[in-house]
């Protein structure tokens, strides 16, 4: 939120909220609760005992929604899934919200008093309403009571129902039904959510309103509404719920949505409710304010003879029995929506200390006014504790993701380079850091005091400018270093290896001419490309042509290298076939420059193909061909880039020989981390050899079985460097794709032989580092290559107190060579707030960056410990956030309530999204190198990228008219919300599929298809017909902008509803139940519910 911008329609932070009068809140619903003892949770790696039981005779049982099989069980070619075609979710369900909740920007101050939250109200008495608004996860996992007996509770005469906190105890109304009760899949009981303050819920009794209770913050912002929790049986909702003004109490909402049915037995009969409408804001049913959304029409009911939620009621029927309505839970599309709604349109100026930026999911411009921007830098909170015994309370991960050389849009201008001359940059003395706008010059402007490390220095007599009266230099805006949070210092030859500048960088491709690589067909397809790629290698702003040199390898069992010198009539083939001891044959005419030699060049990749035609070769070697590679470079004297494209398991005697070790029988024991780890150390070892070089590997792997994609990617990953995966490779499937990802590889620009350090200020310092790296000490960053996709994430400890006035501050130092062979400095800044308070923390925190850091924590946990360790470490960790929280920061409430923080509200859907991923709970048909290649991938992902990936975009294309062009919103990753009649695509940033409904008009079909009818779609078409109609243009458009969007290509598989590809497709169904035994969200947040309560008690 932009400083000056003026606060939206939503009720001010510092106004009254209302509160409930007159409620005695001494029990649940109304029922006395069981005394039994109830049973725990199912194991989290197999199936949940409460799902599946028979209901005890006499409850009703809804048939299950069907949940999401995972990825597992659907096959692709040869017996692979489909992560070898694998990137927002964006938007909300239905209208977008006029009336916003804004997310807080970090700056305003925090009042003490403790208010009930909005909860909204029924407007009439409706034998249907609509799904109860999220403005009651207050008031709603509040019907969590697990156990004891509870006395009923008269409902206060004037008003028709109990307070929203009054559940019927679970163990009380399920017979038989294990801790949540015996829930179809995916149900629970059910949850609301109230706004109140971070933290706020109903109160135990009545509360007078005061308005002095409550301090108005001076910047008057929206509120931050906390979350709370479900309902249980015996409560009800009823019609379209609206929020109150801020001087009115007002009731729980009640009424299920049509055709809701649950396990247990109906509560009790409920009192007659007030039919008069309240004025006032409306609350949202996925969790914030806004208008209530309208029925959603189209929406296919979740299983047979249940209403759709756009259908008209019918006669009035007794209540079915409970389930959560999942619109009653935190909804990713809503907050995502009313993001975008609330800042995408201001610029996100960077001019103030410790403001949470906009969501990943958010388009926005960025102005730089002395911070970094969020595309380089986003944190876990940008509030951070003081002490680190309140870090260690609180649990919250510090942490930041940088993404030192990220691509910006057009619009916001690279960063300034600044050249200080032989001089070089200006530092501090003591602790090296680099002259940023946060530097205090003292003493006329002879002096700066580093805000590091506190040492005074001296101003070099060149670098003197007077101060003006406020104490700033004179020309502090006409210098980047001084102004802005991002800048570029050009290097002296003192920052260069052995004090000399660098050569450009140069590419080698090095090409697998096996017998399978020639038979795919892959060779000639690649060879091909090459001749007119060569033209686009990157260049340096305005250069007419690329200074990079390039270089030809091909290798079986032994090694080829060409001689393609410009004087050369033919390229010349040098053989290497011992192996063991490589070396490269020639170095004059191996690396060219690609205008000079074009002509010999272009006569080599036309004779490649035909060379090997005719081979029988099938042994291949792998470590050797790196080793030349880099040996060719060291040779050259420069840093590059090696792009090798490889079939199969290198097995041919050679050093770095691989064994076929994959073991299935592994999984789920102690022994399962061995999957992960590399066969052999020879890999490291090389890879330590490359970085010192400043070789980067990017690896492209064709495997038609098991490659131990493990041990094969250690040296891209520890030099900075990708691995894509083809499995089964196809040139009439995969050409398009391989190029895709091949083009964008060659042309984007790289940092090579790069060194990264982070500095902080004192109090806190950088102590843990995940990504594509080499770390040869504790504090440097080591990379061979480093481009615009690759994050470095990065944890921080206290070592001493914060001081609150001070703040916290970051600064990362990138030293690498662009492309053109100069060395540079990339400076990036960022000043943080502390806080003494722990409601400050959770208020600034940010849920996708926490994830990306817990993701990448896990990710590497598996390769120490059994995966279910990590598992469970994930989740006590969580629980402990959200169990700090709700002890000291949110107001005295039954512990049978779920309180989540506003700025934490998607943390456990979407660490259930992780806890679900096949890294840690694989299906039956996920490979051991799937798994493995998933897991290289996330470690340096961005925000934006884990984002997607975890929680995929699911967007519907027929709802929308076909003359609007724009991206239509999302709805939920669960298989209720696909409509049979609908087509819908869904994108996870590495994955496209279009799943199409049986009973989607024949028009439709026609249109996108040019087919008459559903049964003629080709299930598995990776390629959509270009037909000359609207609907075809629109979907074409938007594949190709979603596509644009993410950093590798996404291959289209088109899915046909209760076609064998649907089980894939529901995979990433990621709010069901999977069939790899991945709890739904539901199910999820009762569990998390549960861990949270033993915590507290």
């Amino acid at each position: 939120m932009n400083v000056n911008q003026s606060a939206p329609p939503v009720p001010p932070f510092g106004q009254p909220q209302p509160v409930y009068l007159g409620h005695h809140q001494s029990s649940y619903g109304g029922q006395p609760g069981s005394t039994t003892a109830p049973t725990s949770y199912g194991a989290y790696n197999g199936p949940v005992p409460g799902y599946q039981q028979t209901p005890p005779p006499g409850v009703s049982r809804a048939p299950p929604s069907s949940g999401a099989p995972p990825a597992s069980t659907a096959q692709g070619p040869c017996g692979q899934t489909a992560y070898g075609q694998f990137g927002q979710g964006d938007v909300q369900n239905g209208p977008s919200s006029t009336v916003q909740m804004q997310r807080l920007p970090g700056y305003q101050p925090f009042g003490s008093a403790i208010l009930a939250p909005v909860v909204s109200q029924p407007a009439v008495l409706q034998p249907y309403g609509p799904p109860p608004t999220s403005a009651q996860v207050t008031a709603q996992l509040a019907g969590m009571q697990i156990s004891g007996t509870v006395a009923p509770a008269s409902p206060p005469s004037g008003l028709g129902y109990g307070p929203p906190t009054s559940l019927a105890s679970a163990s009380g109304s399920f017979p038989n039904s294990g801790l949540y009760g015996s829930y179809p899949q995916g149900q629970a009981p059910p949850l609301g959510q109230a706004q109140g303050h971070p933290g706020t819920q109903p109160p135990q009794r009545p509360v007078p309103l005061q308005a002095s209770s409550f301090t108005p913050p001076a910047s008057g912002g929206p509120r931050m509404p906390s979350m709370t929790g479900p309902l249980l049986p015996g409560q009800s909702f009823g019609g379209p719920p609206v929020s109150q003004p801020n001087h009115v109490s007002s009731p729980a909402p009640q009424a299920l949505p049509p055709g809701t049915q649950m396990t247990g037995p109906p509560g009790p009969p409920l009192p007659p409710m007030h039919s008069s409408q309240q004025p006032g804001y409306q609350l949202q049913q996925n969790g914030s304010f806004g208008p209530t959304r309208g029925p959603q029409s189209n929406y296919g009911s979740p299983y047979p003879g249940a209403a759709a939620f756009g259908s008209q009621p019918g006669p009035p029927q007794p209540l079915p029995a409970k389930r959560l309505d999942p619109d009653a839970i935190p909804s990713p599309i809503q907050v995502i929506e009313d993001d975008r709604n609330n800042r995408g349109s201001e610029p996100f100026v960077t001019g103030v200390r410790g403001q949470v930026p906009p969501l990943v999911t958010t388009n926005f411009l960025v102005k730089d006014q002395g911070n970094a921007s969020p595309r380089y830098i986003r944190c876990t909170s940008y509030n951070i504790p003081c002490t680190s015994d309140m870090a260690k309370q609180a649990q919250v991960p510090l942490a930041a993701v940088i993404k030192p050389l990220a691509r910006l849009p057009p619009e916001e201008a690279s960063p300034y380079v600044v050249d200080h001359g032989e001089s070089g940059p200006l530092r501090c003395n003591r602790c090296k850091a680099y002259m940023c706008p946060f530097m205090q010059f003292v003493e006329g402007g002879r002096r700066f005091q580093c805000c590091f490390c506190s040492c005074i220095n001296d101003v070099p007599p060149q670098y003197f400018q007077h101060l003006d009266h406020t104490g700033k230099r004179v020309d502090a805006y006409d210098r980047p270093e001084l102004s802005l949070g991002s800048y570029e210092f050009l290097a002296t030859v003192d920052y260069c290896k052995n004090n000399k500048f660098p050569s450009p960088p140069a590419f080698i491709f090095m090409i697998d001419v096996s017998y399978n690589a020639i038979r795919s067909g892959l060779v000639r397809l690649l060879c091909e490309e090459l001749k007119s790629l060569l033209d686009f290698l990157p260049r340096e702003g305005g250069a007419e042509e690329s200074a990079i040199r390039v270089g030809f390898v091909t290798y079986n069992k032994v090694l080829h290298f060409y001689n393609v010198k410009s004087s050369l009539a033919q390229p010349q083939m040098m053989v290497v076939s011992d192996v063991g001891d490589m070396f490269v044959p020639l170095l004059d005419g191996f690396l060219v420059n690609i205008n000079e030699s074009q002509a010999v060049i272009t006569s080599l990749l036309d004779q490649i193909p035909e060379m090997f035609a005719d081979t029988r070769e099938t042994e291949t070697v792998f470590a050797p061909v790196i080793q030349a590679g880099m040996e060719a470079l060291k040779a050259a004297e420069c840093a590059g880039k090696l792009f090798l494209f490889h079939t199969s398991l290198p097995i041919a005697e050679a050093p770095g020989k691989l064994k076929n070790r994959d073991d299935r029988k592994l999984i789920n024991t102690d022994k399962e981390k061995t999957l992960f780890q590399p066969q052999t150390g020879a890999y490291q070892t090389l890879a330590k050899e490359c970085v010192a070089q400043g070789c980067c590997v990017d690896l492209f792997l064709f495997p038609n079985q098991y490659v131990d994609v493990a041990t094969l990617s250690v040296v891209p990953q520890l030099t900075g460097g990708s691995v894509y995966k083809y499995a089964c490779f196809q040139v009439e499937n995969d050409q398009e794709r391989f190029l895709s990802d091949l083009r964008r590889d060659v042309q984007k620009v790289v940092g090579f032989d790069a060194v990264m350090r982070v500095r902080t200020s004192t109090g806190i310092r950088a102590v843990d580092f995940f990504g594509a790296f080499y770390m040869n000490n504790t504090t440097d960053v080591e990379l061979a290559g480093l481009d615009g996709d690759k994050t470095v994430t990065v944890e921080f400890k206290h070592d001493d107190r914060l001081n609150e006035e001070n703040g916290a501050l970051l600064q990362c130092a990138l030293l690498y060579t662009s492309c053109a062979g100069q060395r540079r400095l990339r400076i990036h800044n960022l000043a943080l707030n502390c806080c003494t308070q722990l409601a400050d923390l959770y208020r600034n925190c940010e849920t996708d960056t926490l994830i990306n850091y817990m993701a990448k924590f896990a990710y590497r946990g598996v390769l120490s410990s059994p995966v279910k360790t990590v598992r469970d470490t994930l989740i006590t960790q969580c629980a402990q956030i959200l169990a700090c929280y709700r002890k000291n920061c949110a107001s005295p409430s039954s512990a049978g309530q779920l309180i989540l923080p506003e700025c934490m509200k998607l943390l456990p859907v979407y660490l259930n999204c992780v806890l679900k991923s096949d890294v840690l709970q694989p299906g039956a048909e996920v490979t051991t190198d799937d798994r493995a290649y998933v897991r290289q991938l996330v470690t340096s992902m961005d925000v934006a990228e884990t984002n997607v990936f975890f929680y995929p975009r699911l967007l519907p294309l027929t709802k929308s008219p076909i003359e609007n062009t724009t991206e239509p919103p999302a709805v939920r990753a669960s298989e209720e919300r696909l409509s049979n009649g609908d087509i819908y695509l869904l994108e996870n940033g590495l994955n496209l599929f279009l799943w199409v409904g049986a009973s989607v008009q024949q028009g439709v079909v026609q249109s996108l298809f040019g087919v008459s009818s559903f049964s003629q779609i080709t299930s598995g078409l990776s390629v959509l017909p270009v037909l000359d109609n609207l609907l075809s243009k629109k979907v074409q458009g938007l594949i190709d902008s979603l596509r644009a969007q993410r950093s590798r290509y996404m291959k289209l598989i088109v899915v046909k509803q209760e076609d064998k590809l649907e089980t894939l497709f529901k995979h990433f169904l990621v709010e069901d139940k999977s069939l790899s035994g991945g709890a739904s969200y539901v199910d999820f947040l009762c569990h998390m519910h549960k861990e949270i309560r033993q915590l507290l008690s």
